[in-house]
């Protein structure tokens, strides 16, 4: 922080904040000065009461308080500084360190205040009441006329402020942070932050020259919400807090709330006025139109910064929408996009929590994209990030020189796995900060889901932690009850208030009830966590350790690919390829399958059809979609040079993805896919345990109980005349899908048009057909 004497505050744009003192002619008045407070033995004699009954006091400040605003401690200096009627008329105080003058202008009034050293002015007007006035400042023989803050009232009202004491403001970002209004007239900027610990706070940046000492904060009662309005101040101004903790220390923190931040490795905060004009007004409207869990769902993962390199927001919009879209994909979920320090994070160590990350972009770029995708036809889903945050010293951690927003207790804040500070969820502010975040994102931003991270972190006391570095909770569980509350608060506040948005939990246990009602009690005694689905972690790790069996060896690992079913109705459930499996010595998808080259690509295919066929929405991570056998990084992101037609190889990587297009473009057109995802009527085993032959085959039914026959043949060998039972009542069925065909990159063995069932009983079915599976494929056929 900067001491130098400055020439005299500006705006971000340049220019002057006040008219120079030449800008009209005024009467001149000489307010009665005050006694300077640390030299009484030279003060000027007070100027006699003009009436016994109505005495005159000095208007210089009380060394006491002279001495807290100096040193950055003073709760409420709105009550010192500024107009304030007293015996005798109007005491004008002013705090303007390094300034030479000050004069009181109203009307064609102008005062000059007495210098009382250290920054301080004062004076005395014989006034009734106080006038709506502006001060002229002097530095350096250069006046500047502004503003004085501390003539303004709060900007925050008793509503406001009893739902921040309650910890129940669900509109939390237009309480809290940096918001460019008017008040009185006057166009500013009012700055409030939560720092119940401190005692004092102020404000920095480019405006006071990041010198905080003339910016003091009031604190506002019990909240622990310390506000100041800074007329003149703007869109595009950067700033910090300069906290003075308990012990006297101070600290210069980043807005918590701020909703811009520069550009990492920078760290300051940005007032922010959004501009952006919304065209998504068919999509918000019919977003809700069928639930989630009934309607298609295949998602598209992907890390923003690095899908194409260098592409800022905007120039994703121009190309991401139109990639997707011919993909067929119905979403997009988009890694955290929260501000972050460290790009090597991927953005789950979240320092600004409601900014979009700087390195894209500005706010309205964002929504910018977000809206291109919708009018696109194409939902936005994004990764969030409440289970813990990271401990730079400028963020959250002890933000106030205590434990605030992670919780008290050493062993319950720190995280023992990330090296992060987990959330207190039981400090109702804390829960308030979280649970206005996630509406935040869908109502500013548009976002049409939350994929919340690391759940399963947040619901136990003993994740990752040995015997004795833990405490049970108040019934002798392991269960964090304040994150269950926390949770249960949160998806219950976004669907109320936010038609259509699904939240979705990353959650790798059986805790029960993860998409059950929160008032929906279970075996355990909890209520549902409220989530409107669930990524299932366990099909995920089972079939992709099938895949990794080599075929002769898979007879051993059938029931990886089905005991999905003895659990798939427990939730409602997303199967996801994520990033998670594709990273750091994971190996992508097809580089898991076993073989050559060709049966990796024919496993991947297979693999993919089965995954698109079975129980539960779909998700899969950048790069996947084309066969990439690199590992995903976010330093370079997806090898997109695989598909340049230059490139030997270029048909078989393209080939991968024609069938991901033809997947989505038949999963859409075809209900039985999606429409009972979570009924268990809308799925029959038709062989379940041909362990031998590597094969599934299985229907799935839509609401009026058409079906759709998926056929999997995960061995090396084609299988001729095979024999599946099937319904009578179909009399014939037509080929939708074949993983094997030559425009994927297969062997083209063998298509079928047009079969017919036998009336040979076959699978406890009336009915048979039989088929030729290709070898390493999935093929699905649907009534002809």
């Amino acid at each position: 922080m900067t001491s130098k004497k400055p020439a005299g505050p500006k705006s971000k744009s340049g220019k002057k904040q006040a008219k120079s003192s030449q800008a009209a002619p005024a009467k001149q008045v000489r307010a009665k000065p005050g006694r300077q407070a640390d030299s009484p033995e030279n003060a000027p004699a007070i100027p006699k009461a003009r009436t016994p009954e109505v005495p005159e006091v000095s208007p210089a400040l009380d060394p006491a308080d002279r001495e807290r605003l100096l040193a950055g401690t003073h709760h409420d200096p709105h009550t010192v500084l500024g107009g304030h009627p007293v015996p005798g008329g109007v005491a004008f105080r002013a705090f303007r360190p390094y300034a030479e003058a000050v004069t009181v202008v109203f009307d064609d009034v102008r005062a000059e205040l007495g210098d009382d050293g250290e920054g301080f002015f004062s004076g005395l007007l014989p006034l009734t009441e106080v006038p709506a006035y502006r001060l002229l400042v002097s530095y350096d023989g250069t006046a500047h006329e502004t503003e004085d803050p501390y003539r303004f009232l709060p900007t925050l009202g008793e509503l406001d402020l009893h739902l921040l004491g309650e910890g129940r403001h669900e509109e939390l970002w237009q309480a809290l942070g940096s918001r460019v209004l008017t008040q009185q007239g006057v166009t500013g900027t009012r700055f409030a932050v939560w720092a119940p610990n401190a005692l004092g706070v102020r404000v920095a940046g480019g405006f006071d020259f990041w010198d905080a000492t003339g910016f003091p904060m009031r604190s506002l009662g019990s909240t622990g919400v310390w506000e100041l309005f800074v007329p003149g101040v703007g869109e595009g101004e950067l700033y910090k807090f300069e906290i003075t903790r308990p012990d006297g220390s101070r600290t210069v923190r980043a807005d918590p709330m701020a909703r811009r931040t520069e550009v990492p490795p920078a760290t300051s905060s940005i007032v922010d006025v959004s501009r952006h004009e919304w065209g998504d007004a068919q999509w918000m409207a019919h977003r809700a139109d069928r639930p989630v869990h009934e309607a298609p769902f295949s998602v598209y993962e992907l890390h923003l910064p690095s899908w194409r390199p260098g592409l800022t927001y905007r120039q994703l919009a121009e190309q991401l929408p139109a990639y997707v879209g011919d993909l067929g994909f119905t979403h997009v979920e988009l890694m955290p996009v929260a501000e972050h320090p460290f790009g090597g994070s991927w953005g789950y160590q979240v320092t600004g929590f409601y900014a979009p990350t700087a390195r894209l972009g500005t706010p309205d770029d964002f929504k910018y994209l977000v809206d291109k995708l919708h009018q696109a036809g194409i939902g936005v889903l994004m990764d969030w990030v409440p289970a813990h945050f990271p401990r730079d010293e400028w963020a959250l951690a002890e933000f106030d020189g205590r434990p605030l927003y992670e919780h008290g207790d050493p062993l319950r804040a720190a995280h023992p796995d990330w090296g992060t500070l987990e959330f207190d969820f039981g400090r109702r502010e804390v829960r308030n900060f979280l649970v206005a975040n996630a509406v935040y994102w869908c109502e500013e931003f548009h976002i049409d889901g939350l994929r919340v991270d690391a759940v399963a972190s947040m619901l136990y006391l003993d994740y990752s932690r040995e015997a004795g570095q833990w405490t049970p909770n108040e019934f002798g569980g392991r269960e964090n009850l304040d994150a269950v509350a926390f949770l249960q608060e949160m998806n219950a506040t976004v669907y109320r208030r936010c038609p259509g948005v699904v939240t979705i939990a990353e959650e790798s246990t059986a805790w029960d009830g993860v998409t059950r009602t929160t008032h929906h009690k279970g075996p355990s005694g909890f209520g549902g966590l409220g989530f409107g689905l669930k990524w299932n972690m366990g099909w995920m790790h089972d079939s992709l350790a099938y895949m990794s069996h080599e075929p002769v060896h898979r007879k051993y690992h059938h029931h990886e690919m089905t005991f999905s079913m003895v659990y798939a109705y427990s939730e409602n459930y997303v199967l996801p390829i994520s990033h998670d499996e594709v990273v750091h010595g994971k190996r992508s998808l097809v580089s898991k399958m076993p073989g050559d080259w060709w049966q990796q690509r024919a496993n991947l295919r297979a693999y993919l059809a089965f995954m698109w066929a079975h129980p539960g929405k779909q998700l899969l991570f950048m790069g996947q979609e084309f066969a990439q056998g690199a590992e995903w990084s976010e330093a370079h992101g997806p090898d997109w040079w695989l598909l340049d037609p230059a490139y030997g190889a270029e048909a078989e990587h393209r080939g991968v993805r024609e069938l991901v297009r033809d997947l989505n473009t038949a999963y859409r057109a075809t209900p039985a896919l999606w429409e009972r995802d979570t009924d268990p009527a809308g799925f029959e085993w038709i062989v379940g345990d041909a362990a031998e032959d590597n094969v599934f085959a299985f229907l799935r039914r839509d609401a009026e109980g058409g079906p759709l026959l998926c056929v999997a043949n995960l061995s090396p060998l084609a299988r001729h005349d095979y024999r599946l039972g099937v319904p009578d009542d179909v009399p014939a069925w037509h080929e939708t899908l074949n993983t094997d065909l030559a425009r994927y990159g297969g062997g083209d063995i063998a298509g079928h048009d047009t079969v017919k069932p036998e009336p040979q009983p076959w699978h406890g079915r009336p009915a048979s057909i039989r088929l030729t599976l290709p070898p390493l494929a999935t093929v699905w056929l649907r009534p002809a």
